[in-house]
């Protein structure tokens, strides 16, 4: 792994999402954004993967992107700092052979025992990725069974699904008495805790000024649950959704509507963005 090396014509971070930003919404493909993903290459610029999935998820996508940089799992539930990368020190959580991590979630047993609370209350209503089979998973999500496997390796974050929408403010009052609470992605609530993207972010953000302290950041998102992201950089980009929509839950006032869907509207954001005087 090298080391993260602070060049003249790095003027960015990129922290971006995965399903429905980076990857598309219904094949997964990140095929359309492969031309920005290039010119960050060449300009030293990190595109930066900060998303709902799990780590175990995270790492295939990496290795599938040749992405060697930090990221941030399961809705700000930990950061994953590549050995090496940084020169500087930092505090972090726990070591591991590959990671330094710094963990700001609440552990996932603990969220499924307020969970079965939760179903409890409300019997027959949600259902979480801990009741899914991975078969379940493979179906609700489209992915194949390996992958499956992989996202229901939770760590930090339950994701659910309601069958009325119209329990969430209980289901949110719930989880504030255990000091939890709920966010939703472009497929499922969450129930997580006092964490999200933009609180990993900007830990994130401080350890990479350390050593280049002009750094500009941008990122690109798709819906609610990144909005903790998109408040906390320079430059935020929300994405259209698959009918070409963009989340109306999403409010800043400083944000930029990319011009496409997921992959290839997050490509045009980014070339628009990289050519823009600082």
């Amino acid at each position: 792994m090298s080391e993260y090396k602070s060049q003249k014509n790095c003027q960015y971070l990129v922290f971006t999402d995965l399903d429905g930003t980076l990857l598309d919404h219904e094949t997964y493909s990140f095929e359309p954004a492969l031309p920005a993903l290039e010119a960050l290459k060449e300009r030293h610029i990190p595109p930066i993967i900060c998303t709902s999935k799990t780590r175990a998820e995270i790492e295939m996508v990496r290795t599938e992107l040749h992405n060697t940089h930090p990221f941030i799992s399961e809705n700000g539930g930990a950061i994953f700092i590549p050995k090496n990368y940084f020169s500087s020190k930092f505090p972090f959580t726990k070591e591991e052979s590959n990671y330094f991590i710094i963990e700001l979630g609440i552990p996932y047993s603990k969220l499924r025992e307020v969970f079965h609370l939760i179903k409890n209350l409300k019997p027959g209503k949600i259902k979480g990725f801990g009741d899914f089979s991975a078969q379940e998973v493979a179906e609700l999500c489209g992915f194949s069974l390996q992958k499956a496997n992989l996202a229901k390796k939770r760590e930090y974050d339950e994701p659910f699904i309601l069958e009325n929408d119209t329990d969430l403010k209980k289901i949110q009052e719930i989880a504030k008495d255990s000091n939890l609470h709920i966010t939703r992605g472009g497929r499922f609530y969450h129930l997580l805790g006092d964490n999200d993207k933009g609180k990993a972010i900007l830990l994130l953000k401080k350890i990479y000024k350390q050593k280049s302290k002009h750094l500009k950041s941008i990122a690109l998102g798709d819906s609610l649950n990144d909005l903790p992201m998109l408040e906390v950089v320079d430059y935020p980009v929300l994405v259209q959704k698959p009918d070409g929509s963009y989340d109306s839950s999403v409010i800043l006032k400083n944000l930029i509507l990319a011009s496409g869907r997921g992959p290839s509207g997050w490509c045009d954001a980014v070339f628009e963005l990289l050519n823009k005087p600082l």
